[in-house]
């Protein structure tokens, strides 16, 4: 081991022992290449497969997956659009195309997105979440908290709280520390939300340092990162808000 090495391999130890880490122990270049790689993949099979069908939703579901995840917003929009095309009742459940919508700016449409959802399914705060953000980016983060969706029923942890904390009635700090008061925190799934969307609420407030900060903890989270469903599917979703805010000047 040259004198060098030994340094370096110092000062990562040091770091993390101190809560940071080189920005590599986020998501390596060899973890993005290989993600990429996949999702190509992906996409190229869904191809496929409307080449011999071009009415399968499926497989405009699956392209419309791998190209959000690759960062090809407008073409996932096309998918998710088609799919509803072909049949109507894919509409209100599809959430993902409220997200899709979101990365590329058509923040009018992907609120009404999450509106309809709401009348599909009452009970996710995520949904909510996900209306706030596009009124808030669309109008103003006042005009988005007067048009919060109204909940009644319990949504799993640590949503009630991030509601709350969108609605102006706690801070990201506070958030953070009810999970650790309600012992959340060796959770990983907890934690993998709660990390991304307190950063998302910091990028709110124009705290970019700590909204890279908190983002880069939930893309460093194997609970998302390795998850199959809902939590994977997100980790993907918060991996594009983390390389986009890395990414702004």
């Amino acid at each position: 081991m040259t004198r060098t090495t030994f340094f370096c391999g110092l000062l990562l130890a040091c770091g993390a022992s101190f809560g940071w880490a080189a920005e590599p122990a986020v998501l390596t270049a060899e973890t993005q290449a290989r993600r990429r790689k996949e999702f190509t993949e992906r996409a190229a099979a869904a191809e496929a497969a409307l080449a011999g069908d071009a009415q399968s939703v499926s497989a405009y579901s699956a392209r419309g997956d791998a190209r959000l995840f690759l960062g090809e917003f407008a073409g996932a929009v096309a998918d998710f659009e088609k799919m509803i095309a072909l049949d109507p009742t894919q509409d209100a459940p599809h959430w993902r195309l409220g997200i899709a919508y979101y990365f590329t700016g058509d923040f009018a449409k992907s609120a009404r997105q999450f509106e309809k959802y709401h009348a599909y399914d009452g009970r996710d705060r995520e949904n909510g979440i996900w209306k706030f953000l596009a009124q808030a980016k669309g109008e103003n983060i006042a005009k988005a908290r007067a048009g919060m969706l109204v909940y009644t029923r319990f949504d799993r942890e640590p949503f009630p709280s991030l509601y709350e904390m969108f609605a102006g009635k706690m801070s990201p700090d506070e958030v953070l520390a009810e999970v650790a008061k309600k012992g959340l925190t060796e959770n990983e799934e907890v934690m993998f939300f709660a990390n991304y969307y307190a950063g998302l609420e910091e990028d709110l407030r124009g705290r970019r340092a700590r909204a890279l900060e908190l983002l880069g903890k939930a893309v460093a989270s194997p609970a998302g990162r390795d998850a199959r469903g809902g939590a994977g599917y997100m980790w993907q979703v918060a991996r594009l808000h983390w390389e986009r805010l890395r990414a702004a000047k």
